[in-house]
């Protein structure tokens, strides 16, 4: 048990996954942190019940994500094994601000959710963005990790020409004063428009979009826009996750280096068709690290969790029974 103290939990006001069976909790971990339960069980304890067998599954999103990015997948994946999804500082239903919302910080905040909420290693499941905390995580408390699922997760791009409205939205992120101007302007959206644009710049196919998850999706986009007195927070921690990302898979190196240092399974889902992390840099992480499993899927994007969650389902599955079997040897098929 890797575990401290329990910290402070209650049940979450709104409910935005709850038409895919999840409960939605706040637990005080240095401010307020929004996760959702996917388990049946939906017990605050260790999750270590009847029915459930090996490491918890912790989700971790992407930038501008939140728990949602996880409710096509979290129910199957939760069969026979605790799974939860935590919203990062910043974003979703968790507070936060230019100094809580960087990536560090975020690993920092994950670090204490693996600890005070789950009590024990964790499967670390990480898009885009929570892929490049997750392996922080790993290279800073391998104690805490006993296996990583890298979906599309941001990393050094290769030399190659960028996807043009990708690079160019990334350098406003960057420039001084642009930057909070063009993040205030994203904040002006109607949630209609957000989620529409979301989709449209993370789908290969945007017309895959499960129509439950797009209405659910801008209901909490609503819920965040009507909070009119953390708005400036919220563009706050949106450029300061963005920067700090850059930042972070800006130093090669040292990125390479702590992948290399991973030692549990590692298991690389890369959408073929993903424009905001080329799968050029996807099979060159592959490539530098010889251990990890992959899987590359044809005609997905960013966030193939929601466009293709069958077979990202199906993938997650196989690995979980190969590398973290049932009692006996065999995979957990029910829960009790």
């Amino acid at each position: 048990m890797i575990g401290s103290a329990p910290a402070a939990t209650s049940l979450a006001p709104d409910q935005f996954a709850a038409p895919w069976g999840a409960r939605g909790y706040v637990t005080e971990l240095g401010g307020p942190v929004h996760w959702v339960e996917f388990s049946s069980s939906l017990d605050l304890g260790s999750g270590s019940g009847p029915g459930t067998y090996g490491p918890p599954v912790v989700f971790v999103h992407g930038l501008g994500g939140s728990h949602l990015n996880w409710c096509l997948v979290g129910p199957q994946l939760a069969a026979g094994r605790r799974a939860v999804a935590l919203d990062l500082a910043g974003f979703g239903l968790t507070p936060g601000t230019r100094h809580t919302a960087t990536v560090r910080a975020n690993a920092r905040l994950l670090d204490r959710f693996v600890r005070q909420i789950i009590g024990t290693a964790v499967i670390l499941v990480g898009n885009s963005m929570g892929g490049t905390i997750s392996v922080l995580q790993t290279a800073a408390a391998p104690e805490t990790v006993a296996g990583v699922v890298l979906i599309d997760p941001a990393l050094p791009v290769p030399r190659r020409a960028p996807d043009p409205l990708v690079a160019g939205q990334f350098l406003l992120f960057m420039l001084p004063g642009l930057g909070e101007l063009f993040v205030r302007t994203l904040s002006r959206r109607a949630p209609e428009q957000a989620v529409r644009q979301l989709i449209e710049l993370n789908f290969a196919d945007p017309s895959r979009a499960d129509p439950a998850m797009v209405a659910a999706s801008t209901d909490l986009a609503r819920r965040r826009r009507d909070d009119h007195a953390g708005a400036r927070a919220r563009d706050q921690s949106l450029l300061a996750a963005s920067r700090s990302l850059l930042r972070v898979i800006g130093r090669q190196r040292r990125y390479w280096e702590m992948t290399a240092g991973i030692e549990v399974p590692v298991l690389l889902i890369g959408g073929e068709s993903d424009r905001l992390v080329p799968i050029a840099a996807m099979r060159q992480a592959a490539a530098r690290n010889p251990r990890w499993e992959t899987a590359f899927l044809a005609g997905a994007g960013h966030v193939p969790q929601l466009e293709v969650p069958a077979v990202v389902t199906g993938t997650v599955s196989d690995w979980l029974d190969r590398h973290f079997p049932g009692r006996n040897g065999h995979a957990a098929t029910d829960r009790a």
